[in-house]
């Protein structure tokens, strides 16, 4: 049975292979389609991206360990009337061992231009799937806190005391992925 987690829960993973699935549904009537990006950053121990391509989003879609996969992006929030609409695959026995944390961030493509932002989005939700059997062990939905916010930190898998947790973030930023890029990656140069 799933677990219907509350912003700042915690929940042992317990497993190697999961999927993290992020779903939303834009209201009707905005005047643009809603293109939410579903990124991953995988962190070391002093909050940085220990390089640049432990950054997956939709135009890398594979870590170099391994370990993590996008499975494409959806421009519209619509590849999924009732299911996931951005997915990153995990397989936490293939991490990289420099890799302490991996924040799951979503952001508003183009909200400056389009005016958009999540008062705009219902139904948003991050949750994780148990790869071998397909069956959701936890889920998160956001709920209607954030009105002005285009970025939400959403949850995060982090190691503490050589097992992997899960914790719902819910954090809300009125930033797009720029803004997390320059916060994790300290002191990189960014192509």
């Amino acid at each position: 049975m799933a677990i219907n987690l509350q912003k700042g829960q915690r929940i042992d993973i317990g497993l190697s292979k999961i999927s993290v699935g992020l779903g939303w549904n834009p209201n009707e009537g905005t005047g643009y389609d809603f293109d939410l990006d579903a990124s991953a950053f995988m962190i070391d121990e002093g909050r940085h991206i220990i390089q640049e391509e432990f950054f997956i989003f939709y135009g890398n879609t594979d870590s170099p360990d391994g370990a993590l996969h996008h499975t494409g992006d959806d421009p519209t929030g619509g590849n999924s009337a009732e299911g996931d609409d951005e997915t990153i695959q995990v397989d936490l026995a293939k991490i990289d061992p420099r890799v302490k944390e991996i924040l799951f961030v979503v952001t508003i493509h183009d909200a400056a231009t389009r005016k958009q932002n999540y008062g705009q989005v219902r139904n948003s939700y991050i949750r994780i799937v148990d790869d071998a059997n397909g069956q959701e062990i936890a889920k998160y939905e956001l709920g209607e806190d954030f009105s002005i916010e285009t970025g939400v930190e959403f949850g995060r898998l982090y190691l503490k005391d050589g097992k992997w947790k899960f914790e719902a973030s819910g954090i809300g930023y009125k930033e797009d992925l720029a803004y997390f890029l320059s916060k994790y990656f300290k002191g990189q140069i960014i192509k």
